[in-house]
């Protein structure tokens, strides 16, 4: 039976490597119970076909491989996935410094991308065995779980052919970015995720190439509303629309 059950944490305001410590450790162990898994499938299969085990295949006990939503915000960092270019980044050691702000090269796909105060983060961690096995689906369902929660707040928002991510008037010049995506995955488990940008100093995107992206501008809820927002209202909307559209259980 698929185990729909997911663990709630948020991390608050929480340095970048150590959250992606964090991420890799549950994504590692559950990779681990996967594996492990598996090998005992493929003994009592083959001790079966022997005669030896005398075990139906479909009586083996499976551990559970657990799932985790992670909410978090960062302090300034820019980090650029497997597919990126480490030029996209306009800033050099000492601009770095002068920002407050780090960089780590890292293994979710993707390009360069800023995270910072007034950003939501999401790391999903799931076992994609529990839900659905594709991967196209699952990063079109995170961009629908953003959409329908900037629709809350009266902004309507869709998807732009051929990119990831949530954007505004995707079919004009005023093309404009406000949710970026990058994940990871292996043998169907998730990390990484998205980043909505809430009252997200936009200044910083500047200093990058956003996504590998030179010709379209980033956004804000911010920005949008020309006001503040209150960000513990969008997490509480963004985590009830991703446990609805994945059928979760919150923990």
């Amino acid at each position: 039976m698929k185990n729909k059950k997911v663990f709630f944490q948020d991390w608050g305001l929480i340095d970048y490597q150590q959250a992606w410590d964090k991420q890799e450790s549950i994504f590692s162990e559950t990779v681990k119970t996967k594996i492990e898994n598996r090998n005992r499938e493929t003994a009592y299969e083959a001790a079966a076909k022997d005669g030896g085990a005398g075990v139906a295949y479909d009586t083996i006990e499976a551990d559970e491989t657990f799932n985790y939503l992670v909410f978090c915000e960062h302090p300034h960092v820019y980090t650029l996935g497997k597919s990126g270019k480490p030029e996209h980044l306009l800033l050099d050691e000492e601009g770095l410094k002068e920002k407050h702000a780090v960089y780590y090269p890292i293994n979710r796909g993707g390009d360069i991308t800023y995270h910072g105060p007034g950003q939501i983060v999401s790391y999903p961690i799931l076992d994609l065995d529990n839900f659905f096995t594709d991967i196209h689906l699952y990063l079109r369902t995170l961009e629908e779980a953003v959409i329908l929660t900037l629709a809350d707040f009266g902004l309507n928002a869709g998807r732009y052919e051929g990119y990831t991510g949530v954007w505004f008037d995707a079919d004009n010049e005023k093309a404009r970015k406000i949710c970026a995506m990058g994940v990871r995955c292996s043998r169907w488990v998730t990390m990484h995720g998205l980043a909505l940008n809430v009252n997200t100093d936009l200044s910083y995107f500047k200093n990058i190439v956003p996504c590998g992206i030179d010709d379209k501008a980033v956004t804000s809820m911010q920005q949008e509303l020309g006001q503040d927002v209150d960000i513990n209202e969008v997490k509480k909307n963004l985590k009830h629309h991703i446990s609805v559209l994945f059928g979760m259980e919150i923990l």
